[in-house]
């Protein structure tokens, strides 16, 4: 696999030590509807206490599954940005790039170059896993990562039509209970790549929250060719 120079679109969210508490969901303008296209970025502790951190990157939103389950675009490197010292800048990058049915990961590593251009950490694998159709496919190494990738039933839920009437204002009793709303994205599916990863391999931090926690902050980006 050949070192590509990329430029990159670009979405933020900063976690509290490995707890989720944002997505995003649809990209900037000029990026929706493309394969490069963040739909929504997670990370989190699979488990209470876990010394694992999971990140979750889901890309392109409504990817039904009568397209054939949709594809991953080999002109776009998907990389996962740690920063483990609170200044916003990548310390670590995770990289994912499809070839031939495989998705490819790379990393955790320091980057060859921060911000808007970087390349494909080649000398850096991490492992691959074969991506998944209607039968999942999850990758077990023997360092303790876990890899996948390929189409998911969206997780997001929303409301678009409720949404609409609130803002109109034609919805003087704001929005809906779970139970009692309708979810727009349900039926439609995302591109999703997921790594499980030990703590240990993310190394330490020196940033801390309000509370005195040790934090990272991580976001995604998509480079394309």
């Amino acid at each position: 696999m050949r070192k590509n120079r990329n430029l990159l679109v670009v979405c933020l969210l900063a976690i509290v030590g490995v707890v989720l508490v944002a997505a995003d969901h649809i990209d900037a303008p000029s990026t929706t509807g493309q394969t490069a296209d963040i739909a929504d970025f997670y990370a989190f502790e699979p488990t209470t206490g876990s010394d694992n951190t999971v990140f979750v990157v889901d890309l392109q939103t409504n990817v039904l599954p009568d397209l054939a389950y949709g594809t991953f675009d080999e002109g776009v490197l998907t990389e996962i940005n740690i920063d483990r010292d609170g200044d916003l800048i990548e310390d670590l990058v995770i990289q994912a790039i499809p070839r031939d049915g495989k998705m490819y990961f790379f990393g955790p590593i320091a980057p060859s170059a921060t911000g808007l251009n970087g390349e494909v950490m080649v000398d850096a694998p991490l492992g691959s896993v074969a991506i998944s159709g209607a039968t999942a496919t999850v990758e077990e190494l023997s360092n303790g990562v876990k890899l996948f990738a390929g189409p998911r039933q969206d997780a997001f839920f929303f409301d678009f039509t409720q949404f609409n009437a609130v803002i109109g204002g034609m919805a003087p009793e704001g929005f809906k209970a779970v139970g009692e709303a309708t979810d727009t994205f349900n039926g439609a599916n995302t591109m999703s790549i997921a790594i499980e990863i030990p703590n240990t391999m993310l190394g330490t931090t020196t940033a801390t929250n309000a509370l005195g926690l040790e934090v990272y902050k991580t976001w995604v980006t998509t480079n394309k060719k």
